[in-house]
């Protein structure tokens, strides 16, 4: 792990959350990616020590950090990673996006936005999802 992280600019995390796994990205292995690194976590939100990430996003290590997924879900409204300007927080979206069903819903929305009816799907920040 240690060799690959050393020569990783992009991160993507796609491990299962096992006891092996946990935590299995924290400030040592943050130390060893490159300076200026992006990490992706579409996984399971255990894979990443939160303080760790947050440390080297702000001393300016890791450049940039998408998650998809966190230790706790919904994430909760005071978490640092909604605030912080090198944090992308999307709304546990990772799944596969099938096309037949991915066309139906953007169908039946684009007919409830032209006749002024709630949209599908709608992200509610206030709820953290």
């Amino acid at each position: 792990l240690s060799k690959a992280l050393s020569v990783a600019d992009i991160l993507v995390l796609r491990l299962p959350k096992t006891p092996a796994t946990e935590n299995i990205i924290d400030a040592n292995a943050l130390e060893t990616m490159p300076n200026g690194a992006f990490i992706l976590n579409p996984g399971r939100g255990p894979l990443i020590d939160d303080a760790a990430l947050l440390a080297a996003l702000d001393a300016g290590h890791i450049a940039h950090a998408t998650l998809d997924v966190f230790r706790i879900e919904p994430l909760p409204i005071d978490h640092p990673f909604w605030a912080h300007p090198n944090v992308t927080v999307t709304p546990h979206i990772a799944s596969e996006t099938r096309p037949t069903t991915a066309s139906q819903v953007i169908a039946e929305n684009v007919r409830r936005g032209e006749n002024a009816e709630p949209l599908l799907f709608i992200v509610d920040r206030s709820a953290g999802y």
